[in-house]
């Protein structure tokens, strides 16, 4: 449940969506979770287990997981969030009943918190942030590549079409599916502002408004599993692999992020340089100063470091600007509640959970001990020189996996963020990856060296 929420609003809640499932004549329930590597899962429930489930206890094999628990202590209970209920539009259509949907938390058999749950490390950073009266807010811009699927139903990167960006193209089964992907998330209850066609062939962006830190997490995990089905009814997959094609932009998934005191943006400050308060710089601060070790979380791939490039619209240098798009944060022209950092480097195969806490957390520390950010870049940093770059003191950030992880392990405060658990479990699974990725022999190699040597 919400750290905010007390025991009897919890049973308050609890006992309405008792009475829900009951009035929506709902058949199904799926127990929503996210593993470590940031992939959906659930545990779906009859009618029979309802009372069982919104008790909390409903007990999942946590071995089976990535990075959950070792095999002699798998047994983890699913904590059903009561403000994350929703019935899953598309089940209604198979005839077989209603599906409703709870996202959890992970708990350990006793009931207490389990560290390996990502909704319990971005709850620990909001916690932290509300000690000192404030609250993130989030809103992301999610994008993703629809391509067409062969004769046995494996994906392809074959897109219907060649448009870019904002591009009005001939209506394909691409811009159908992302309607319907549209017409869903408002039926779930997303507020979208924005739905387009992207830069690249066959790429989309769909931008939903800001919504507090823990909420907005719960939207990315919920968002990427409707894209994906609906892409599927279309005979289409949906993919939010960073980089699926050489030579084209890459999916990013830029995080527009304030801080709130209730209704206030501390971010704004009419009387303040450039509109923005003391405590936005901090934040900014923050988040520069540790951008290579959340850079591990945001962009957690391999395939993550072929997007972060340059001249292809993602950022590789750790440098702030109003307008200018080409460093990693950006502070978008609007003020008052709209004032706000972007943050640009995240891509859409993040676990959401993490990149959110570690943002926070980047920032808070910045707050906390009241840092102050380098001067705001003028120019573009892709064109600048080494020397240029070294002058105004702008850092680049890791060129691979390798390189983000070590940042990681480097970085107290973000590995902190992670906790012992979490930590222990990511670099684990990570440089195995890595590992095997340095090891492989491919194509490109076997191309330009077997004729050769």
């Amino acid at each position: 449940m919400p750290s905010a929420c007390n025991h009897s609003d919890f049973s308050g809640k609890i006992k309405a969506i008792k009475n829900r499932l009951e009035e929506e004549g709902v058949r199904f329930v799926r127990l929503q979770f996210i593993d470590i590597m940031g992939i959906n899962k659930n545990v779906e429930i009859p009618q029979s287990q309802f009372d069982k489930a919104l008790n909390g206890e409903i007990l999942f094999d946590g071995s089976s997981i990535e990075g959950f628990v070792r095999i002699e202590e798998s047994d983890m209970k699913l904590a059903p969030d009561p403000d994350t209920y929703c019935v899953l539009p598309w089940e209604e259509k198979t005839g077989q009943g209603k599906v409703a949907r709870l996202i959890c938390d992970i708990k350990k058999p006793d009931g207490t918190d389990f560290d390996g749950c990502c909704r319990t490390i971005l709850k620990r950073q909001i916690a932290r942030a509300g000690e000192i009266g404030y609250e993130m807010v989030v809103g992301p811009e999610a994008e993703f590549f629809l391509f067409q699927r062969n004769s046995d139903n494996g994906p392809t990167t074959t897109t219907h079409d060649s448009g870019g960006y904002f591009d009005l193209t001939p209506i394909d089964q691409g811009e159908i599916a992302r309607r319907e992907m549209v017409n869903i998330l408002d039926e779930m209850g997303f507020e979208v502002e924005t739905a387009h066609h992207e830069v690249a062939p066959g790429q989309h962006e769909i931008d939903f408004k800001y919504e507090p830190a823990l909420a907005q997490a719960d939207n990315i995990a919920t968002f990427k599993m409707v894209v994906r089905k609906v892409a599927l009814d279309y005979n289409l997959h949906a993919t939010f692999m960073p980089k699926p094609v050489f030579g084209i932009n890459g999916s990013g998934m830029h995080c527009h992020v304030s801080l709130f005191k209730g209704d206030t943006n501390v971010f704004d400050d009419p009387e303040g340089e450039r509109g923005l308060s003391e405590t936005a710089y901090q934040f900014i601060a923050g988040v520069l100063l540790h951008a290579r070790a959340i850079t591990a979380l945001a962009n957690p791939l391999i395939n993550s470091y072929k997007r972060l490039v340059p001249g292809f619209e993602a950022p590789t240098h750790i440098a702030w600007s109003e307008r200018n798009r080409s460093p990693l944060c950006r502070i978008p022209a609007k003020r008052g509640t709209g004032a706000r950092m972007e943050i640009r480097s995240p891509d859409p195969s993040c676990n959401p959970y993490f990149t959110v806490a570690a943002i926070l957390g980047a920032g808070l520390d910045g707050i906390e001990r009241k840092l102050s950010p380098p001067n705001p870049v003028v120019g573009n940093i892709y064109l600048m020189s080494d020397e240029e770059r070294k002058e105004k003191s702008i850092g680049s950030l890791p060129a691979n996996l390798e390189e983000a992880l070590k940042s990681l392990i480097e970085n107290p405060v973000i590995s902190g963020v992670l906790g012992k658990h979490c930590l222990e479990y990511f670099l684990h699974a990570k440089s195995i990856e890595w590992q095997q990725y340095v090891s492989d022999v491919t194509q490109w190699e076997i191309d330009r060296y077997l004729a050769s040597y």
